[in-house]
């Protein structure tokens, strides 16, 4: 199972919100590339970035400090927040960006997101997350009407990378993942489900393993020291044991 390491950017700094509020930020680091740096060294091979400010309003005013990770981090990235424009999807993928997440355009214009994974084939990934079963668009700060779970099966007709999938209500309160949600997701689609929210433990990682998704977002618990990098890739390579094993 993958293991995406968080690094969400706000304002040029590496930081972390609670429960999506943006009055509610702890600060992390001055340089997102450093903590990049920080996590491939103890073995990560993928990496999971938001621009928090682009998310929220549309504007892409942490580019640089992106493209500064894209430089110097040579590890599988997927990065989102603000990109609604054909124009941003090819910047970034001109730019060596390998995944791109698109929520807030996928939910308000279906139309555009369809043409547009069709145009990108398994280069686009679609963020739903909910409140309450139905969809945050905006940075978290809107709730649509559609529920996550029809989005979900809409998104899973298209050529997309994968659904990474939060439970807004677990984001960065160390709680553990909404499992049920989780489970329920990936048995209602045909593609990669990743979890984002929540994941704390070795055991959260075991169990999302277990129910069959394709990977986790671990944040708030890498930074806080609840869990460290190493013990989440152990966890994600180990091997299944056999019911014989098991007795």
């Amino acid at each position: 199972m993958q293991i995406w390491p968080a690094i969400d950017i706000r304002a040029g700094k590496c930081v972390r919100l609670s429960q999506g509020d943006y009055e509610l930020e702890t600060i992390y680091g001055a340089n997102p590339a450093d903590m990049a740096h920080r996590f491939v060294a103890e073995g990560a091979t993928f990496l999971h970035v938001i621009d928090l400010d682009g998310a929220r309003d549309g504007s892409q005013s942490n580019l640089r400090s992106i493209a500064k990770i894209v430089k110097e981090v040579p590890v599988t990235l997927q990065v989102g927040g603000g990109i609604r424009t054909e124009e941003s999807i090819d910047r970034y993928l001109q730019m060596g960006v390998q995944r791109l997440i698109l929520g807030t355009k996928a939910v308000t214009d279906i139309a555009w997101f369809e043409a547009m994974a069709q145009k990108y084939p398994s280069q686009l990934a679609v963020g739903i997350d909910a409140r309450d079963d139905k969809v945050a668009i905006d940075g978290w700060r809107k709730t649509s009407e559609i529920t996550a779970f029809r989005l979900a099966q809409q998104i899973s007709l298209l050529p997309v990378a994968a659904i990474i999938f939060t439970d807004i209500s677990k984001d960065g309160m160390l709680s553990g993942p909404n499992f049920i949600a989780m489970e329920r997701m990936h048995q209602a689609v045909d593609v990669p489900v990743i979890c984002s929210g929540g994941v704390t433990t070795v055991e959260d990682i075991v169990r999302l393993k277990q129910l069959g998704l394709t990977g986790c977002i671990v944040g708030r618990a890498l930074y806080e020291g609840r869990l460290t990098l190493a013990e989440a890739l152990a966890a994600a390579n180990r091997p299944e044991q056999t019911n014989a094993e098991a007795t």
